[in-house]
């Protein structure tokens, strides 16, 4: 691959999915930005890994996690008492944060066994 495709490719990166009439989402992931230099012949097949490596090597940066809003009708009411919670935390208790679809679950684990 030359450098004027590798050009075009960081270019194209740069864009907003909105600039090419995509409106099923609105940023590029790797996996959709590869399908759409495909689909517009910058390059015939494109690896995510290769993808990856030519937008960091043309200093082509991108947030890499997500979060998802809440849908529920109670969640801007649930959002106001929490942020009340750290505004004016109680003066005799404490307040704490569960993510409740972090990585990790609260289930008891057993501990190593003979750490040398």
């Amino acid at each position: 691959m030359n450098d004027e495709v590798r050009e075009r490719i960081c270019l194209i990166a740069r864009t907003s999915p909105a600039d090419w009439k995509i409106t099923a989402f609105s940023t590029w992931s790797l996996s959709r930005l590869a399908e759409h230099l495909v689909k517009h012949k910058v390059t015939v097949a494109i690896s995510r890994e290769t993808l990856r490596r030519i937008l960091r090597a043309g200093k082509v940066s991108w947030k890499t996690t997500t979060w998802k809003a809440s849908t529920g009708p109670e969640f801007i009411a649930q959002m106001h008492r929490i942020l009340a919670l750290y505004v004016t935390p109680p003066a005799d208790g404490r307040v704490i944060c569960v993510d409740e679809f972090g990585p990790l679950n609260l289930m008891p684990r057993r501990a190593r066994r003979g750490v040398r």
